[in-house]
């Protein structure tokens, strides 16, 4: 699977942990690629989900401080369904019912450890189950744009 990843300052040390926890997977980096400064996580964000939008990669992966900024710019963009990682029940969800197609992490609320690891393999692994769900998540992208 070819996955988008990109963070914010606070997030960089925690993507780079994501990228090697992904090394089965063609993994492209949007940045930043040092941790140099303060960055604005909104560049990052739009980068990751104009490269899933547009196919470019299947999935992306955002990481700030909290996850929360990152998904709601990644949001702002038609067709992603992006999601903060809060633990295993809501990313299998995400994925099951929502097709959620950009995962965000929080870097101040995990350690990049073993339930890091299941969840991005679980939303990684888990199908859209489509059928009623795809009425939903057609209508969640009706939103778009009103």
């Amino acid at each position: 699977m070819k996955i988008a990843i990109a963070s914010d300052h606070r997030g960089f040390d925690f993507k780079k942990q994501l990228c090697r926890m992904l090394s089965e997977h063609n993994v492209v980096d949007y940045g930043p690629q040092n941790a140099a400064g303060p960055v604005d996580y909104p560049d990052f964000a739009v980068r990751v989900g104009r490269a899933v939008a547009t196919n470019e990669c299947e999935r992306g992966i955002l990481v700030c401080g909290s996850g929360i900024g990152m998904s709601l710019a990644a949001n702002k963009i038609k067709g992603i369904r992006a999601i903060v990682a809060n633990n295993l029940f809501s990313v299998e969800m995400s994925r099951r019912h929502n097709d959620s197609n950009v995962l965000c992490f929080g870097a101040d609320q995990f350690s990049p450890g073993a339930m890091v690891e299941k969840m991005l393999h679980l939303w990684i692994e888990t199908p859209f189950e489509g059928e009623r769900h795809a009425r939903r998540v057609q209508k969640i992208s009706d939103l778009e744009g009103s």
